[in-house]
């Protein structure tokens, strides 16, 4: 029944999308007086149209997603990260033009804003203007589409408000935003962009929304001067990063209650590499240890905490995929050890584990008679070593067998231990903030 409700609100939405609010240069139903106004209202766009582009991406030669994107820079293209995420390449037009180019390289990606900005080296185009700041509620929104013979569309709206909606900060806009028209340029009346172009259903109601210029003005600072390919963003790496990654000494998260250094292990490379993927790109930043549990641990990792408010319920978001469950036999939950959490068995029958989430174990002593009761529970048995872990350092026994461990903290359990002390409210949350700062890789 849900599913259903979802569909006819889908249904509904774009429906509605149909229908024009405003075209621009179109005589067929206007008088002397409004062609006027029209004319007035596309001055200027022409220059605007060679900037924006639709395009279709790629997974080799299958065709993949949809959309549209913008040049923020002369060879840079921004549009939504989850339209390129599993392409190879993407072959995009100007929207004035009928030539076909192709990118299949990015300089920045922002998966908890969903952003990409894409390089090519193939077309400069000027940029399009982004708006600075925060636009104002009631500002007018609009977009601009091509019909035949390229002449200018555009379509007018209203922006409602930011919030905190998709576990970031977003503006909610009245335009209708249709599928094949994501990662399009929101603007206002200046001509300059507030952000890139979406719908998605929130609160069982489809919306509209753009993505803040200022996330995209923030990834552009740090791009980098290397492109790397779109191919390098789906999870795994290839065996030259592997071989990097093994070398890497360990890594240092920097929080607000003080350092903590882990060491990923090469047991479980598919891990490793994917959490130090994540923390080159940023991804980590001011994220918060959102889940604080005595005798257990702390977590953090979660894609909606960057942005989430007091009362907010947080840790349902990660990166875009799911990791498969690789428990390595040897490696249990003693005190510092490190693992990733995953939906219950009722909601992921393969096991698999989130993207980015992940735990560091404080843990407590147990004895005997308990180990002997888990094992009973769990159907699992523990082994010597094991045993004179859990009675003599501590852990979290009732996770071996079903999670995967991917590293150990090295120095800073004085920190963990710190934050697990911290109220927290009925949801683990901390009442008190606690924020991943950021991490920085050790070489």
């Amino acid at each position: 029944m849900r599913n259903l409700m979802l569909f006819l609100i889908m249904g509904l939405f774009f429906f509605s999308c149909g229908r024009k609010e405003k075209v621009a240069g179109d005589p067929a139903n206007s008088t002397a007086a409004e062609k006027t106004d029209d004319q007035n209202a596309i001055a200027g766009w022409e220059e605007i149209m060679p900037s924006v582009v639709k395009f279709n991406s790629y997974d080799g030669d299958r065709i993949l997603e949809t959309g549209q994107g913008f040049f923020i820079a002369e060879n840079l293209i921004v549009t939504t990260y989850s339209l390129v995420s599993r392409a190879t390449k993407i072959v995009f037009t100007p929207l004035n033009e009928n030539v076909k180019y192709t990118s299949d390289k990015y300089v920045a990606v922002d998966r908890i804003n969903d952003l990409v900005i894409l390089y090519c080296d193939s077309i400069k185009r000027r940029p399009v203007e982004l708006f600075r700041g925060t636009a104002p509620n009631s500002a007018k929104t609009m977009y601009i589409s091509a019909a035949s013979e390229k002449t200018i569309q555009l379509f007018s709206g209203k922006l409602l408000n930011l919030a905190t909606a998709k576990g970031t900060k977003l503006y909610r806009i009245t335009n209708c935003v249709q599928k094949s028209n994501f990662g399009m340029p929101i603007f206002v009346s200046n001509k300059q962009a507030i952000g890139v172009a979406f719908s998605a259903i929130e609160s069982y109601e489809m919306q509209s929304f753009a993505i803040p210029s200022v996330f995209i003005s923030q990834l552009l600072e740090k791009k980098d001067k290397r492109p790397g390919t779109l191919a390098s963003l789906r999870s795994g790496a290839n065996e030259k990063i592997a071989a990097q990654n093994r070398n890497i000494k360990g890594l240092l998260l920097e929080t607000d209650a003080g350092n903590i250094t882990v060491r990923l292990l090469n047991e479980t490379k598919e891990y490793r590499d994917n959490f130090i993927k994540l923390a080159k790109e940023g991804y980590f930043d001011s994220l918060l240890i959102h889940r604080v549990i005595k005798d257990f641990g702390i977590q953090s990792g979660a894609a909606d905490t960057r942005y989430a408010e007091k009362g907010d319920i947080v840790g349902f978001k990660g990166p875009g995929y799911t990791i498969p469950a690789h428990i390595v036999p040897g490696l249990f939950h003693k005190r510092g050890m490190i693992g990733s959490p995953r939906k219950p068995d009722t909601k992921n029958e393969r096991l698999r584990s989130d993207g980015s989430q992940f735990y560091i174990v404080s843990g407590r002593k147990y004895s005997d008679t308990e180990l002997d009761e888990l094992e009973k529970e769990n159907s699992y048995k523990f082994g010597a070593a094991q045993r004179e872990a859990y009675k003599t350092v501590g852990g979290a026994p009732h996770l071996d067998g079903s999670y995967t461990i991917f590293g150990e903290v090295i120095s800073g359990m004085d920190v963990v231990d710190q934050i697990v002390r911290v109220e927290t409210d009925n949801d683990w949350r901390p009442v008190k903030d606690i924020r991943l700062k950021k991490i920085t890789i050790l070489k």
